[in-house]
């Protein structure tokens, strides 16, 4: 099974607007997909719960369950508390790692320095791990983009997108649903922007 973690220790960074339409895209594509919503709050377990159940399945994982499948994918929506000793033992059971970066100054310099530690971890250090950046509500070229990639250049740590503010995501898990599980239609514009950030999700699966 391919493990991915959404993690960022700053609250509103859109960890799980991010974790639940990946999970949306990969079921999307046919994938076999859980979510473990490991964040205090349980947006995500409430989200799912709202989820129509004639959409492509996303199947939640409850905490200490565990997971006896040997493919498909598990999703992570981490808590912001995630660090020390905790924080390693899940980065060796990671494929990749996403942090989502809000397209603020304190955000960007918050997850700079969290991003320095993050590099330094043994299954990041040794290739185990691998880690990426999501620019949310953050759009290409702006002072924002530029400031985060300029942080990022020294790191080595790839931008794998940017996903603009769009009322499709709001919209569409009021109802339980992802930008994928919308007509293409309604969703091309934000599609387009997930396409190297799915890519790099997928290489070595």
């Amino acid at each position: 099974m391919r493990a991915l973690l959404i993690l960022n220790p700053k609250g509103g960074s859109g960890k799980t607007t991010l974790a639940t339409n990946i999970a949306g895209a990969l079921a999307a594509g046919g994938e076999d997909v859980e979510l473990l919503d490991l964040d205090r709050q349980k947006s995500a377990t409430q989200w799912l719960a709202r989820r129509p159940p004639g959409l492509p399945a996303i199947r939640l994982m409850a905490e200490h369950q565990g997971s006896e499948k040997k493919s498909g994918w598990l999703v992570i929506d981490s808590p912001a508390a995630l660090h020390g000793k905790n924080l390693d033992y899940v980065l060796r059971l990671v494929h990749r790692v996403l942090v989502p970066v809000a397209p603020s100054l304190f955000d960007i310099q918050a997850s700079r320095d969290f991003l320095h530690d993050l590099v330094e971890e043994k299954a990041v250090r040794k290739g185990k791990t691998f880690v990426g950046v999501v620019g949310m509500r953050m759009a290409p070229r702006t002072r924002a983009a530029v400031t985060l990639e300029g942080f990022l250049r020294d790191l080595g740590l790839p931008v794998l997108g940017y996903l603009r503010e769009a009322q499709n995501y709001v919209n569409a898990a009021f109802e339980g649903k992802t930008l994928f599980d919308l007509p293409p239609s309604q969703s091309e514009i934000d599609r387009a922007q997930w396409v190297a950030l799915l890519d790099w999700l997928r290489q070595g699966a």
